[in-house]
């Protein structure tokens, strides 16, 4: 088990207080996420965390493959799925590069506070693409802390000593760059929330 993963897993039990405090803009993220699902789609969350936004979205697909680095977060999302007779969701402790996920498997890949944290996002973006169908979606949303430069440097030095998982400070001309740089064109690009520079991106594959 590396850092990360032992970090999420100790986080897990206070995970969906942490990131429901600010109730508007979760909403927000499921809406805006909801307005470009299909009933048919086979839906890949990565990185879905204890299944905020998965168990929300489940009656607007077809099926979701949702997988986390932390096998605490996805007990505490199949409870939830359970309690809530969601059927249509597989929770798995898994990474992307799961052999089980084969090419061109799927209409929408999710990837929610998850490209900040990565240590290289460009292989991910790459396998990414080559899980999605031909003009499939990939819908992220990511902390672009380099927006701040004081903010960035706190979170790159609680990186650092080890208090938190590395974060890169991403600003959002080098996100949208970067997943450009994936194989994608940019769909729709916004603010969620403006103060806390975090960045809404809906992007097609090539």
């Amino acid at each position: 088990m590396n850092k990360s993963e032992r970090f999420w897993d100790k986080t897990a039990s206070q995970y969906d207080q942490m990131e429901q405090t600010d109730q508007d803009t979760y909403l927000q993220l499921i809406q805006r996420t909801s307005s470009h699902l299909n009933i048919n789609d086979m839906l890949l969350d990565y990185g879905c965390g204890t299944g905020l936004i998965a168990n929300e979205i489940a009656s607007d697909v077809k099926t979701i493959h949702a997988i986390d680095i932390s096998s605490n977060m996805i007990a505490i999302a199949e409870k939830k799925a359970n309690e809530r007779n969601l059927t249509n969701i597989n929770y798995a402790h898994a990474l992307i590069f799961d052999e089980r996920f084969t090419k061109g498997s799927f209409d929408v890949i999710l990837a929610f506070h998850v490209l900040h944290l990565l240590e290289d996002e460009h292989i991910v973006l790459q396998r990414i693409n080559e899980l999605l169908k031909p003009g499939a979606l990939f819908i992220s949303a990511t902390p672009c802390v380099g927006e701040k430069k004081v903010l960035g440097r706190f979170l790159h030095f609680a990186g650092k000593i080890g208090v938190m998982p590395s974060i890169k400070s991403f600003k959002i001309p080098h996100l949208i760059d970067t997943i450009e740089k994936g194989n994608f064109s940019i769909v729709e690009a916004d603010y969620l929330k403006k103060c806390s520079q975090e960045y809404f991106i809906v992007a097609r594959k090539l």
